[in-house]
């Protein structure tokens, strides 16, 4: 019999934006396939509670703490110097809200790509070096499927995430034939307490939890096939596997762990 395990021990990983929601999940379902995972945050409160909470759910866990905001030069700077090398780069940083299309500013445009792209740009220029000097790295960036289907409410959202296939594709290439693989996974919409506030946005607000989540998904997201929000976890599971050596053989691609909401047979 032949088990499929995903051994991620003697690997280091870092997961930006991973004191909650999916990077937490990612960081857990990372550590407990053996990684030394490094989780990171703005603040020391926020990344010193994960921390105990990644050691308390996974018991012998090596976790460590990563304070820096990585979506400023200054923090992708001070997060490098802190952990110089990695095995793994999970680019999880990302914000996300609903803005009147022709009321977006350029500042919002701007800071929508120095989170959710530029951070990402800045950590890959740094850790892939290291990767291909080693023949071995995994790199990947969480997008959406608003990437693919750009919502007429979060158009600066969506196209920040269509960025991120352009550079996740880009990488990719750059690193070919090295032992390093780069993709992209492209996340439907997904149960965390920052979606539960958007979701509150745009649905009615005394509504309970799950009729909230079903009136949201009719008015907004019909086409999912899951006809539920997406668990963390189940994003997570993905990550491990490509962060894994069983995927050595799938780079440059956009993976979908989407709930079958994206209408197409490829992405």
């Amino acid at each position: 019999m032949i088990r499929v395990q995903i051994d991620l021990n003697g690997k280091t990983a870092l997961v930006t934006g991973s004191t909650q929601g999916i990077g937490f999940a990612i960081a857990k379902a990372l550590a407990g396939s053996g990684a030394r995972v490094a989780i990171n945050g703005r603040s020391r409160a926020s990344v010193d509670g994960a921390v105990a909470r990644l050691r308390d759910e996974i018991p012998g866990a090596d976790a460590l703490g990563l304070v820096a905001d990585v979506a400023t030069e200054e923090g992708a700077g001070a997060a490098a110097s802190a952990l110089p090398e990695a095995d793994v780069l999970v680019n999880n940083l990302g914000i996300f809200g609903s803005e009147e299309p022709l009321e977006i500013s350029d500042d919002e445009w701007r800071r929508y790509f120095e989170v959710n792209v530029l951070a990402a740009i800045r950590l890959t220029r740094h850790y892939l070096p290291g990767m291909t000097a080693k023949g071995w790295g995994r790199i990947q960036y969480i997008a959406s499927d608003s990437a693919i289907v750009i919502p007429a409410e979060m158009i600066h959202y969506g196209v920040s995430k269509t960025a991120l296939l352009g550079v996740s594709r880009g990488f990719a290439k750059a690193a070919a034939g090295t032992g390093v693989t780069v993709n992209s996974v492209i996340v439907g919409p997904t149960h965390t307490g920052g979606v539960e506030d958007f979701v509150y946005q745009l649905v009615d607000k005394s509504l309970p939890w799950e009729a909230a989540q079903r009136e949201f998904m009719k008015a907004y997201r019909p086409q999912s096939l899951l006809q539920r929000l997406i668990e963390p976890e189940e994003v997570a599971n993905l990550v491990a596997y490509l962060s894994s050596p069983l995927a050595s053989a799938t780079t440059g691609a956009a993976v979908r762990v989407d709930g079958g909401y994206v209408d197409a047979i490829v992405p």
